[in-house]
């Protein structure tokens, strides 16, 4: 497909505000950059709400079912022990508001997985100042100049749910002294294939933080009112960041594959991999177009 090498416009606005966003709140925001925007969810998103979950939710029922979803019995028991020791000693948990978005499964999933690629897209941008490298397989670390260092894992990959264990220090103008934070998230994924053959992928994620005693009253008292808003709002402009990748894919991807030759702070096989899949998206997206103008016929 043809189309040009720079960044497309709807790309670089989503980025300018998920930067405004990613300023603050360091530890539970910088945790916190997955996904998506708002869409009608579909009756058979084994994640629809019974009432809306526009907004976030700290209450104590939903942090009990945030618990029972983690599936620590598939953790490997170094990574199980690490995920228990944040949940028995939690100074913060919130369940960002559900999100579903218009996405290609299988860019969904890798975007999800390769979190340095749109931190890294921000970064050649400059529209953000957060740096995130992969040190490993499933393995990174996330830094902020005058705000949070963090080292995070992948301890559970699967289709619809994904555990990520985190540990870093935050230091800020609030605060006396650097204070030490370690954290799990979990994301729980609904897909559902409308009849146009478009997927929607329905989004939760669940945050614990565990913040050493010297700064964990400040913490819950007087800072997380704030960190939790902006944490909701970065989730939801990333989200629609995302979103905006998959479809851009889909009609230029040539675009897409231009965009990620600039990213050097992404290893070479994962951007060999998403040129690959941002082809993939375009093919299939060709591919439903022809079939729906069929049956228009």
């Amino acid at each position: 497909m043809g189309g040009s090498s720079r960044m497309p416009a709807d790309i670089a606005r989503l980025s300018s505000n998920v930067a405004l966003a990613a300023r603050f709140a360091p530890i539970l925001l910088v945790l916190g950059f997955l996904l998506e925007f708002d869409r009608p969810a579909s009756a058979a998103s084994p994640l629809l709400p019974r009432k809306s979950l526009a907004t976030a939710d700290t209450s104590n029922n939903a942090r009990l079912e945030a618990l029972k979803s983690i599936p620590l019995d598939k953790l490997d028991p170094a990574d199980r022990a690490k995920v228990i020791s944040v949940l028995s000693n939690v100074s913060v948990f919130r369940r960002m508001p559900l999100k579903v978005i218009d996405c290609d499964p299988d860019m969904y999933l890798f975007l999800v997985r390769h979190p340095d690629v749109v931190v890294n897209i921000w970064e050649l941008l400059k529209i953000s100042k957060l740096r995130m490298r992969q040190t490993g397989e499933g393995r990174f670390t996330l830094s902020e100049p005058v705000g949070a260092t963090i080292s995070m894992e992948f301890v559970h990959q699967s289709h619809d749910t994904h555990v990520i264990y985190g540990e870093g220090m935050y230091r800020g103008p609030l605060l006396a002294r650097p204070v030490n934070g370690r954290g799990v998230l979990v994301l729980k994924t609904g897909y559902v294939r409308e009849t146009n053959g478009r997927y929607y992928i329905t989004n939760r994620l669940d945050c614990f933080l565990s913040v050493e005693p010297v700064g964990a009253e400040l913490l819950t008292k007087t800072v997380s009112p704030l960190v939790g808003k902006t944490a909701d709002n970065n989730f939801v402009q990333t989200a629609a960041f995302l979103g905006t990748i998959s479809r851009t894919a889909e009609v230029n991807s040539r675009s897409v594959r231009a965009l990620v030759s600039k990213l050097d702070g992404v290893r070479p096989k994962v951007r060999a991999q998403l040129a690959i899949l941002a082809e993939e998206v375009n093919q299939k997206s060709s591919v439903a177009s022809r079939s729906d103008d069929k049956l228009k016929r």
